[in-house]
């Protein structure tokens, strides 16, 4: 039987409880009729004109993204603006938007407890619990084998999908890693806490000059681990898949597709 969007949302609401967003988030439907019939889902990390065009191809009634489309500062939709051609090319096409972002960060098969798996860690554990120690932000963990840093980072690389930035890391090359801590998306906003600091290397996305610096040389005072910095895209698009296959298996039936189009914001470097 076709299933509507609020049958569609139920599923998504379910599996990443918006309760578990962060107070400033914007999470849940965005744009879409919930009586609408959904027999397709479309996932992407970023609702951006090629990502709708691409929902829209493959026949999807419904676009899941990582990012929220509206989250800060929004006054009009009007097609002048980017969001305002989202909106209005989704609507268009007969599909809705729905988001699940922090939400769907701490929960435990959420975006760095994927990363972590990827990377093989074992005795894995939120960063920052929530009231269940299972579920949080961020991962930390061991890694079977001690590995260089570089090769660590190397290992990252062929993990991920390739981009501009590529992966840049602050420490010495050859630094043996056991301790794993990682936040996928941006996770500067950890760089202090107790289980980051106790480290070999914390790996994440968005950092920004000083917070880096100061950690950097924290480091080579032996206080905080060594850092790797990667895309924010590419660390949060491995979710998708794992994303992907809970849906299938909570909405039977329904078509569930995963975009391959690179929308990290990046094109090219010159070094």
């Amino acid at each position: 039987m076709p299933i509507t969007l609020a049958d569609a949302d139920a599923a998504i609401s379910a599996l990443w409880p918006p309760a578990g967003a962060e107070s400033w988030d914007a999470v849940g439907l965005i744009a879409g009729d919930p009586a609408s019939e959904v027999s397709a889902i479309h996932l992407a990390v970023d609702a951006v004109p090629d990502t709708v065009d691409e929902t829209l191809e493959v026949g999807a009634q419904l676009l899941l993204t990582h990012h929220p489309l509206l989250l800060r500062g929004v006054t009009s939709v009007a097609e002048d603006r980017y969001k305002g051609v989202v909106i209005a090319r989704l609507l268009r096409g007969s599909s809705a938007l729905i988001a699940a972002h922090t939400n769907a960060d701490v929960v435990e098969r959420g975006t760095s407890a994927v990363l972590a798996d990827r990377l093989g860690l074992l005795d894995v554990r939120p960063i920052e619990a929530g009231a269940d120690p299972a579920l949080g932000l961020g991962r930390v963990g061991r890694l079977a084998t001690p590995t260089a840093l570089g090769a660590l980072a190397r290992t990252l690389a062929d993990i991920l999908p390739a981009t501009a930035q590529g992966i840049r890391v602050a420490g010495e090359y050859g630094s043996e890693i056991t301790t794993v801590a990682l936040c996928a998306g941006a996770g500067d906003s950890l760089l202090a806490h107790p289980e980051v600091v106790a480290a070999d290397v914390y790996i994440t996305s968005d950092l920004r000059h000083h917070p880096a610096s100061e950690a950097r040389e924290r480091a080579r005072l032996g206080r905080g681990p060594s850092l790797i910095d990667v895309s924010h895209w590419a660390s949060e698009w491995l979710w998708l898949d794992v994303a992907a296959d809970q849906l299938r298996a909570a909405l039977p039936g329904v078509t569930v597709t995963v975009s391959e189009l690179r929308t990290d914001p990046w094109d090219f470097a010159i070094v």
